[in-house]
């Protein structure tokens, strides 16, 4: 079977690389080029000016060409993923790959080099030489230990932002999982025992990051290949000088020995290396991050047979919790570029951390869920950090860490300058018209305190959404129907925010004050007084009338009920404005970077000429 499946898999890779156009990633125009005049702008002689610009002020560059959004992905091909070194040229569908989700998900244009040398100093001066080029330079792929070497001398030699991400992807993203894990298996950073399976790049890059979070060092055992890095090994020159901060006076051990009594695992070795019978000898409440691909240390189900108690986390995403460095990287680079930031440093590799730790605290939109199958998602210990598709991340971590670079004085956007609400909105408009149209909205109504009622008080998306709104200060949100069951529901999805609930049955405004003024206002079509009272035991029909009497400025349904059957309600109880001469229904479309504003063939089914005359 598993044979098969990797056949399969083989088989549509290599179709999918070779469809038309070659390649991940493609230059394209982004000034008009159709006339001899264009041209000559685009290219001499026009072109000239903003050379001798940039020649006199070299910060020009941001402004007159494609620097300020250009990210160069490098790599000699020397540890590529799971393959080891294949080569520059082998690694070159890897390099697009990354630079097709640093485009994907952060908008930034990306080349991908493949440099033909396995000398450091060679390869160190080749990337410097081309940095002039470059708004960002992520090095990837490149083996253990020279990576390190090479990535600290890049990042002293040039004026740009610089991130090995096999090292820093994978600290950052387990950093904030590791964050919410301990929390909710109420333990403190400062006091776990954590073991660290593996002694390369990440998994060095990882414990680092950790102990920056409070891990105490001590308190971090790592095994390589030969057992559990020690003072003894080390005095016996068996360990490069960047295992030598993990080597502990302590006694010599195995994987099995070092993880008796841990209290968290974090794997980015090989698969199978755990067994059911370590992960039995774990501290109480675990955390399990068993990061190797595509075979985990131990796979969560095994964990389960043994342990109901752990917190579990991998790198693929058929399980929960994926740790994916999707989630670092792109939005690192944003946020550097944004600010023209000079480098990446631990602060701001800290501040990606903690935005993606409480990102996931927040509701989770359905966007998501619906990207998941439908998955229920909420903080807990099936879902610690966000999910890759979560659009929401480039504005949580991008300002993130702009802020940061700003706050440390590494940018050449000046501190007064720089508004981090304003930068958040401009991310917003990365992601789309829409965003940037309904963001345009929000501010207009954000903490004026307007009552929205909602008729579906108890569907699920709703109450998400309601305290979204409470969240954002877009609205107070009024909830109909029973209170005990959307207090339940509030508190199962762990949401915190203030709200109304009404229950149109039990409310004693429907018979003393709604039902006289809803039979006032249709006596005259015929209904009666007890008419009235029955009618707004109908949730559209009472949300209507709380509107019509003041106590509710806007309703909002639809959710879970027929379009006519909660429009009908609004328009017998609340009705037109005096001055309008009909009711229409109005949808806006973004097509295209154009907004369409569509009316009417929802209310109005054959306007007649004076109706069509008012609804454009």
């Amino acid at each position: 079977m598993e044979d098969r499946r990797e056949r399969q898999l083989k088989k549509e890779a290599l179709e999918y690389h070779e469809a038309q156009p070659h390649g991940k990633i493609k230059v394209v125009p982004t000034k008009p080029h159709s006339t001899a005049h264009e041209l000559s702008l685009a290219y001499s002689p026009g072109v000239a000016y903003p050379c001798l610009e940039i020649a006199e002020r070299p910060e020009l560059a941001y402004k007159y060409t494609s620097k300020a959004n250009l990210v160069a992905v490098i790599s000699n091909g020397t540890a590529v993923l799971g393959l080891g070194n294949i080569g520059p040229l082998a690694s070159k569908p890897v390099m697009e790959g990354k630079g097709l989700l640093l485009k994907t998900f952060a908008d930034i244009d990306v080349f991908d080099i493949e440099v033909d040398t396995e000398d450091s100093e060679s390869f160190i001066q080749t990337v410097v030489n081309i940095s002039k080029t470059f708004g960002g330079i992520n090095l990837e792929d490149i083996k253990a230990p020279e990576c390190f070497e090479i990535e600290r001398r890049i990042a002293a030699e040039t004026d740009i932002p610089v991130m090995h991400d096999d090292q820093h992807g994978t600290a950052i993203i387990s950093g904030a999982a590791l964050i919410n894990a301990l929390e909710l298996q109420d333990k403190e950073l400062s006091n776990v025992k954590v073991v660290v399976i593996g002694a390369g790049a990440s998994a060095i890059a990882c414990a680092n990051h950790y102990v920056a979070l409070g891990v105490t060092r001590e308190n971090i055992k790592m095994v390589d290949s030969k057992g559990v890095l020690t003072k003894k090994r080390l005095m016996n020159d068996e360990l490069n000088e960047y295992k030598a901060d993990f080597a502990h006076d302590i006694p010599e051990s195995d994987l099995a020995g070092a993880l008796e009594g841990a209290d968290v695992l974090l794997g980015l070795s090989k698969g199978g290396l755990v067994t059911t019978e370590m992960v039995k000898s774990m501290a109480p409440k675990p955390v399990i991050f068993a990061l190797a691909n595509p075979t985990p240390e131990i796979t969560p189900e095994e964990v389960s047979k043994v342990r109901s108690d752990a917190i579990m986390a991998t790198g693929r995403s058929d399980y929960p919790n994926q740790v994916n460095n999707v989630l670092g990287f792109p939005y690192i680079f944003r946020g550097a570029l944004d600010v023209r930031a000079t480098d990446i440093t631990q602060n701001m590799k800290m501040a990606a951390t903690k935005a993606l730790a409480q990102l996931a605290k927040e509701p989770v939109p359905d966007y998501i869920s619906e990207a998941y199958d439908g998955a229920t998602m909420q903080f807990g210990p099936e879902y610690i950090i966000p999910k890759p598709f979560d659009r929401r991340v480039l504005i949580w971590e991008a300002s993130a860490v702009a802020q940061a670079a700003v706050d440390e004085g590494i940018t050449q956007v000046r501190k007064s300058d720089f508004s981090i609400t304003e930068y958040r909105e401009e991310l917003e408009s990365r992601l789309g018209l829409s965003y940037s149209i309904m963001r345009h909205m929000i501010n207009q109504v954000r903490g004026r305190g307007k009552r929205i009622v909602f008729p579906e008080g108890d569907n699920e998306k709703v109450i998400r959404a309601a305290a979204q709104l409470v969240e954002q200060r877009i609205c107070y949100p009024i909830l109909l129907g029973s209170k005990e069951r959307i207090d339940q529901m509030a508190e199962e999805l762990n949401l915190n925010f203030a709200y109304d609930v009404f229950d149109p049955r039990y409310d004693e405004r429907r018979k003393l004050v709604y039902a006289p003024a809803l039979f006032k206002r249709r006596m005259r079509k015929g209904m009666t007084l007890e008419d009235a009272e029955r009618l707004l035991k109908s949730r559209p029909y009472f949300a209507s009338q709380m509107v019509a009497s003041g106590d509710a400025d806007g309703f909002v349904g639809g959710v879970s009920r027929n379009y006519a059957d909660v429009l009908r309600p609004t328009i017998e109880v609340i009705g037109s404005d005096s001055s309008a001469h009909c009711v229409i229904g109005c949808y806006m479309v973004n097509v295209k970077g154009k907004t369409i504003f569509l009316a009417d063939a929802t209310v109005n089914v054959y306007p007649d000429s004076p109706t069509l005359a008012e609804i454009a």
